[in-house]
């Protein structure tokens, strides 16, 4: 089994928090509202990593202003591809509490949408269960 460090931004914006869907083909979590987030590269620094992935998922005008080490924790997960084939992964998810000056998102084909999400509307959405989890351990959601 294939281990993947996964670095994760819990990115706010004046209250909010930016949640991406999950296209329904592909992905450990398809069609389901997620944390941007990716792995990291052979020999990439974690804070070089996360910034790689905010830019390459959110596009360059999201400025992220502040980013803080928050949390860890680690599961498997299977991950589907959109040519149909599936991988069972060992995840390592680092997570940082990042605030944004903006709103300003241009997602990437990795997403099929975004939205800034209130802490009280958030059980409104579909979110995966690592999402859950991480809005749990927050306090922003029952455990």
């Amino acid at each position: 089994m294939r281990q993947r460090i996964i670095v994760c931004p819990l990115i706010q914006n004046e209250g909010a928090y930016l949640l991406c869907k999950m296209p329904q083909n592909r992905g450990v979590f398809p069609g389901q509202w997620a944390l941007s987030g990716g792995g990291l590269e052979p020999g990439e620094r974690i804070e070089e990593g996360l910034r790689r992935e905010i830019r390459e998922e959110l596009g360059d005008s999201l400025q992220i202003t502040e980013i803080e080490p928050w949390t860890f924790r680690d599961d498997v997960r299977t991950k589907s591809y959109a040519d149909g084939s599936t991988e069972k992964l060992h995840m390592i998810y680092l997570i940082f509490d990042c605030e944004a000056a903006n709103r300003d998102v241009i997602i990437n084909e990795e997403f099929d949408e975004y939205a800034w999400v209130e802490p009280q509307n958030l059980e409104g959405y579909d979110l995966n269960e690592a999402t859950r989890a991480t809005f749990a351990a927050k306090g922003i959601l029952p455990r």
